[in-house]
């Protein structure tokens, strides 16, 4: 069977392959180029999740036949340095702190993240360095130790920092052996008892009213935020709550707060308020580092046993296993671990992919596989509880998906034109036509006025036949938003109204 990496992906996420059919990616060469085939991982983390939209979509309409989708690598490329893009009042964000960063050690190379304020103190303190200490200073104290030796300290001081290692050396370390033993997407259950029916759908995403699918979003950064994000485009109340003591970055919640309210909640002074967002929850997505939660009674497990029919979906950076399973991560230091950095790097430095590809090529997985466990819910009633690993989306790029043949990079086995797809062997092939290359990012921006300022922004590269184009409601102020869910995601007696069960779609 003929198994592109759209493919795969859907084969991971339970789809019917006959689906695949349906979808045609606009190929355009230029866009996230690099060493590894990072456009054909965005191309299929953007394409699955969409076509898994236009699947519940169609279920919910009561529709014989799924809508075609199209995924645009312009829109894909864009959409993966959202970050970059982003300017407010004409400001561009600063996406690395000076101290988040490469440096040579006595043996190496070690990348620091140091973002957030708490993760610099802790740095800092780990090195023995002063408060005020500049990236000079910080440079002369590590050149004198070992890359390994700083990972090892400095995590152990509650910061961030990974040495740099080839792919061989991942590869032969327990956290990399740990990822390799694992698929792409965990799927855990069917768990809890039957969840409500979302009701009819008459119109706007596959998320939308009769009962609007409700999202409890306890994520930070990009990949969960990314999926959260994705998910209200498609109609959903995406509520974020955070705890007041741990700020957001203002710049990250401008890029990946579109959609959404943004609430604050102590969780152990604020229960019975949580209790009854997650009493009423369809979806609950969380991006902390595995067992960060579970002292509040909130792992996977514990919420999908406590809310009958939830969907619970958790992205990690290292995979809820292995010796790593309980440390921090970004994207930035998994490249670093795990190879890429090497990899994209040049003799004697070490480099990066051309976007943040792990944390939102995971991002719109996670989404993906929200959307799938919808649908499965739809048909059979019960809940799921489905992970992703930034470190495994790593391997899957690394060692696991290719690079294609065809015109910029387009599916293997596919031919340009503008007919559907077409069987390959025993496999379907996406169609794949071929655009202008890809050099102008502007024609995928808008720009919309918000409680932030004027903002410039990506547009989103899930895209569905009279779907949105954009989210309903630009960002607000982070945490400034009632803990409640929204008046119209709410139905009578707090369950949807019913309606005659559809037969599976087919094209």
């Amino acid at each position: 069977m003929t198994h592109t990496p759209t493919a795969a992906v859907w084969d991971e996420l339970g789809g019917d392959p006959t689906l695949l059919s349906g979808m045609s990616t606009v190929a355009r060469a230029g866009a996230l180029e690099a060493v590894l085939p990072v456009r054909e991982l965005a191309r299929a983390c953007v394409g699955a999740c969409a076509l898994a939209a236009a699947e519940l979509g169609a279920l919910r309409a009561g529709l014989a036949r799924v809508p075609r989708v199209s995924v645009d690598d312009g829109a894909v490329a864009t959409a993966f340095v959202s970050e970059r893009h982003l300017r407010v009042d004409g400001r561009a964000p600063l996406n690395f702190a000076p101290l988040s960063r490469f440096w040579r050690t006595a043996d190496g190379w070690v990348r620091t993240h140091a973002n957030y304020p708490h993760h610099r103190a802790r740095l800092l303190a780990a090195l023995g360095a002063a408060d005020g200490a500049s990236p000079e200073d910080v440079g002369a104290l590590l050149a004198g130790r070992s890359a390994r030796e700083i990972e090892e300290t400095v995590y152990a001081a509650g910061g961030l920092a990974v040495a740099l290692r080839t792919p061989q050396e991942w590869a032969a370390h327990d956290q990399g052996r740990a990822l390799a033993e694992r698929p792409l997407i965990e799927w855990g259950g069917p768990v809890g008892g039957r969840g409500r029916e979302l009701g009819q759908l008459s119109g706007g995403g596959p998320l939308s009213p009769a009962a609007g699918v409700r999202v409890l979003d306890l994520t930070r950064v990009i990949a969960g935020p990314v999926a959260t994000r994705t998910l209200a485009l498609l109609g959903a109340d995406v509520l974020r709550v955070d705890a007041p003591r741990l700020p957001e970055d203002p710049d990250a919640h401008a890029d990946t707060g579109f959609g959404k309210r943004s609430a604050l909640l102590d969780l152990a002074a604020d229960r019975p308020a949580f209790d009854e967002l997650l009493a009423s929850a369809d979806v609950v997505v969380t991006g902390y580092r595995p067992g960060a939660l579970d002292r509040f009674g909130l792992s996977p497990e514990a919420l999908a046993e406590r809310r009958p029919g939830l969907v619970v979906a958790q992205v990690s950076a290292w995979g809820a296993y292995g010796p790593w399973g309980g440390r921090r991560g970004f994207d930035s230091l998994v490249q670093v671990a795990t190879g890429i950095a090497v990899t994209e790097g040049s003799p004697g430095r070490p480099g990066a992919l051309p976007a943040q590809a792990l944390d939102h090529g995971t991002g719109y997985l996670l989404a993906a596989a929200v959307l799938r466990a919808l649908t499965e819910r739809e048909e059979r009633g019960h809940g799921r509880v489905v992970r992703l690993a930034l470190a495994r989306t790593a391997l899957w790029l690394t060692n696991g998906i290719g690079r294609e043949e065809g015109p910029a990079g387009s599916e293997a086995g596919t031919e340009t034109g503008t007919g559907s797809g077409r069987e390959e062997g025993a496999g379907v092939v996406p169609e794949v036509l071929v655009g202008e290359p890809y050099g102008r990012p502007d024609l995928w921006l808008s720009e919309r006025d918000s409680p932030l300022g004027r903002l410039v922004h990506a547009l989103p590269p899930v895209s569905l036949a009279g779907g949105p184009a954009d989210w309903s409601r630009p960002p607000g102020r982070w945490g400034t938003d009632t803990a409640r869910w929204s008046e119209g995601s709410r139905a009578p007696g707090g369950a949807a109204a019913r309606r005659p069960r559809s037969p599976r779609v087919r094209r």
